[in-house]
């Protein structure tokens, strides 16, 4: 059984500990998924509803949460790592393009949109090494259902994780907790679910009673959290908007039930002598139906004073309204563009873009500061696991600026950047260039000014006394 003294360097303790706080944040993360995946609660109806509404139900959910998280996802680009002075490290860059940051940076984003925290996992390559032949960084992307750090309460800085996961291999479960220096491996005692187990006899370490050092000298779990308010745990990126996407379903589905109902126009007749007769087989008294509407159906009564007329149909304009105002409240308190919902925006001008992305550029800038100190942090377990000496911790992460603008805009403004003297890698950074692409352009430029230098006419020699024709001088001091 594992010991349960809650001790920080007690590993038992923190898989324990740490497990059970992933399992009670799974319930959670299960209801922001199904938002973000457009599969909310069923909006409700009332008790006496036919089967045919169920139906109804399924097509009345409008997810407008998976457009707020992407329309962030889509705006943040890590476009790589600089050192202090501003150059593009080749290391980082190396580490960068060997990880395929380019894509898999936007998995942790996505995560931490829709489930308000991703993380990034640092560990040895199985296969690459370094020149120094120490083993290459192997940078792996982790969900929230499967890692969790805790953090100092008196400094607030991580200072231990865990990583569980099922394998479906063989059926077990398996867990590491992760300090600073070293890392403790477990296992399920049974084979089980993709539900752990976080009892204390349900796990057994399967490494040394020391575990397994490691020289980082950091956690080797980064997390990324999304936007935490002090004090309190992240939320996804549509956590404030959420009974608005309740209410926005419930809208539609009173609009769908109104259309199959009262949409299209009733038909009514007076003053008609409608047949009966007994049902053989339940003995009721059922009155026939001769009027079916259809498109090519003439209705015809022998009454005299029959009468034949329709109802108007509903009008659901009101139900239209509503939820353009329903999906504007969404947009509009989780900061996200009210463009990505076209309404009545028609031919806009770019200044109008321009300032209807104010507050989602500056909630983009928000993520990129808190997103870039992680970038960072695992820049610097990259260089420790390769046994680079160089300090990360000064470094700078490049990314895509987050505002809109056309090509012409971005060439308008870096003319009148370099017209100012600003210099041409500064000018390609502004652009969205990377690092790797920053480092192409300079290079070409210095080869194209070289080259045309090198082309140039030879300059004359100056004129000097010695160098003068005997007719175009003017004799000397004793020139006549």
């Amino acid at each position: 059984m594992l010991d349960e003294t809650p001790e920080i360097d007690n590993p038992d303790f923190w898989l324990l500990r740490l497990g059970r706080r992933m399992r009670k944040r799974e319930g959670v993360l299960d209801e922001w998924w199904r938002y973000y995946r457009g599969r909310p609660p069923l909006p409700e109806l009332p008790k006496n509803a036919q089967q045919a509404f169920l139906d109804f139900q399924r097509k009345a959910r409008t997810n407008v949460c998976q457009v707020i998280a992407n329309a962030s996802v889509h705006r943040l680009t890590a476009l790589g790592v600089t050192g202090p002075d501003g150059e593009p490290d080749p290391d980082a860059s190396r580490w960068w393009q060997q990880n395929r940051l380019d894509s898999r940076q936007k998995l942790v984003w996505r995560a931490a949109m829709s489930q308000s925290v991703g993380y990034m996992l640092v560990g040895e390559h199985p296969t690459r090494t370094e020149e120094n032949g120490r083993p290459s960084p192997l940078i792996t992307v982790e969900h929230p259902r499967e890692c969790i750090v805790e953090s100092d309460p008196e400094t607030g800085e991580p200072y231990v994780g865990l990583k569980a996961w099922h394998n479906d291999v063989d059926g077990y479960g398996y867990a590491v907790v992760l300090y600073d220096d070293v890392r403790f491996p477990y296992r399920t005692k049974e084979r089980c679910g993709k539900r752990l187990p976080w009892g204390p006899d349900s796990w057994v370490p399967i490494g040394g009673d020391q575990g397994e050092p490691h020289d980082l000298g950091m956690l080797q779990l980064v997390e990324f959290a999304r936007m935490p308010d002090l004090g309190e745990d992240p939320e996804p990126e549509f956590a404030g908007v959420m009974d608005i996407q309740d209410r926005l379903n419930m809208g539609v589905l009173n609009r769908m039930a109104t259309s199959r109902n009262a949409g299209f126009p009733q038909k009514w007749i007076k003053g008609h002598k409608f047949a009966k007769r007994k049902d053989p087989e339940t003995g009721l008294t059922v009155v026939e139906q001769p009027f079916v509407p259809g498109p090519s159906a003439v209705w015809a009564s022998e009454g005299e004073n029959a009468q034949f007329g329709q109802l108007a149909a509903a009008d659901l304009s009101g139900f239209l309204k509503e939820h353009e105002s329903d999906v504007r409240d969404m947009l509009l308190l989780s900061q996200t563009p009210v463009y990505y919902y076209a309404g009545d925006l028609v031919n806009i001008s770019a200044d109008t873009i321009g300032a209807l992305d104010i507050l989602h550029v500056a909630k983009m800038r928000e993520h990129i500061a808190a997103f870039g100190e992680g970038m960072e942090s695992v820049m610097s377990l990259c260089a420790a696991q390769a046994g680079v000496p160089e300090d990360y911790t000064e470094a700078e992460v490049r990314w895509a600026n987050p505002a809109h603008a056309s090509l012409a805009v971005k060439a308008d403004a870096a003319t009148k950047l370099k017209s100012i003297g600003y210099p041409l890698d500064v000018i390609a950074e502004e652009m969205g260039e990377t690092p790797a692409q920053v480092r192409r352009i300079t290079a070409g430029a210095a080869s194209a000014a070289l080259l045309a230098a090198s082309l140039l006419p030879a300059p004359a020699a100056a004129p000097s006394a010695g160098n003068l024709p005997d007719d175009g001088g003017a004799g000397g001091a004793f020139g006549g």
